[in-house]
């Protein structure tokens, strides 16, 4: 399948290119019955002549290409729907009437309403097309996009969250007029999930318009808080919650994509003595703590035990040992360990335990997992030798 892509440098349409290379180039194999061919790319610096050429070679086209924010408001009438007849027009001279998907906005739902030159343009391009399919008898899918936010979007453009996101992440002032302002937003990667439904003829409908199920509504001064959590968890440690397919997940992943190189490494405080060094790595509400500990040659670390904390000690280099022995018992369970085999070890409730270095010149490193952060008013930490 040969696939025309207009507004292909733009924020949408360099995503989607960049899926469907992967498809093409068998990088992603999840869409085992989408076969991609050709990918024409064009854009505001593409020659014009080669539209005449990918619309009489295309068998799917994404009409991504539209105007923002032009210098004078005419330009959206003539960017919105002056290339969009063009575009029509070159497909109807090569009798070609592949489907064809058009970039809308829901700015288009508020004609009548609101006396925007954009929405306008958006919704006479929905005429266009629709028209167009009722002439033709070609497949036309329209999708009023809400506000969109992901990677590669430009900031302080036509997308708030990505202001947003480049100003935290650069330690720039963020200004908000109303926190209680709701946003409908979508992100980048279900908007392209959907245009890889529509090539493989699984559009998701609501009437005579097609939708990406997936948007979020989102409060501004959540969409705040959450960018400045991200911005101090390299202090804090503390990774906000993101469960699987939420708005804060998606919205950490934008956030990151926007940070200078400066703040893309950060230094851990690491608590050293003679013995080695303990150095947390990262906390979680739910999900536990990450630390990394570093055992001297010859060195015992541990001693102690827990009530209701439980752990998992991995050792990823040297030779050590680890033991546990049940308070009140005298049976002491031994686990040898080393990074060339690398294995989890549960270190129980209520068992003493430690790790030794076995060696006599190398350091043991020691990846741990504790189920909760540790706590210094409820340690839950007891000393006992094992």
């Amino acid at each position: 399948m040969n696939i025309l892509v207009t507004g292909s440098a733009g924020f949408v349409g360099k995503n989607l290119t960049e899926a469907l290379k992967n498809i093409r180039d068998g990088k992603d194999k999840t869409r085992p019955c989408l076969s991609v061919g050709e990918i024409y790319e064009y854009d505001v610096d593409t020659d014009p002549a080669l539209l005449d050429e990918y619309c009489r070679k295309a068998d799917f086209v994404f009409h991504l290409a539209g105007v923002n924010r032009p210098k004078d408001p005419k330009e959206f009438m003539e960017g919105n729907f002056g290339f969009s007849s063009t575009l029509l027009n070159a497909l109807k001279k090569h009798k070609n009437t592949c489907p064809v998907m058009l970039s809308s906005s829901v700015q288009a739902t508020l004609v009548g309403r609101y006396d925007g030159e954009y929405g306008r343009s958006k919704r006479a391009g929905e005429d266009l097309f629709f028209a167009y399919s009722k002439e033709t008898g070609a497949k036309v899918l329209v999708y009023r996009f809400p506000n969109l936010f992901g990677k590669w979007c430009r900031p302080n453009y036509n997308s708030a969250v990505a202001t947003f996101c480049h100003n935290v992440a650069n330690d720039l002032p963020v200004t908000v007029n109303d926190s209680e302002t709701e946003l409908e937003l979508l992100y980048i990667d279900d908007l392209v999930s959907e245009m890889l439904n529509a090539l493989e003829d699984k559009e998701n409908r609501e009437g005579k318009f097609c939708t990406v199920p997936a948007a979020h509504k989102v409060i501004l001064g959540e969409i705040i808080d959450l960018l400045y959590a991200f911005h101090d968890q390299p202090r804090t440690l503390q990774m906000p919650e993101i469960p699987t397919g939420s708005f804060a997940k998606k919205l950490y992943s934008t956030y990151l994509s926007y940070l200078p190189k400066e703040n893309i490494a950060f230094p851990l405080k690491m608590n050293t003595d003679a013995r080695g060094s303990f150095t947390e790595l990262l906390k979680t509400a739910s999900g536990g703590q990450f630390s990394v500990n570093i055992s001297n040659p010859k060195v015992t670390k541990g001693e102690h035990w827990h009530n209701s904390k439980w752990e998992l000690f991995i050792v990823v280099s040297g030779h050590g040992l680890i033991e546990e022995r049940k308070i009140g018992d005298d049976e002491v369970l031994r686990f040898e360990v080393s990074g060339e085999n690398i294995e989890a070890v549960h270190l129980l409730p209520g068992y003493t335990h430690s790790i030794i270095n076995l060696s006599e010149t190398e350091p043991l490193v020691t990846l741990m997992w504790a189920n909760e952060p540790f706590n210094p008013d409820h340690p839950d930490t007891f000393s006992e030798p094992v």
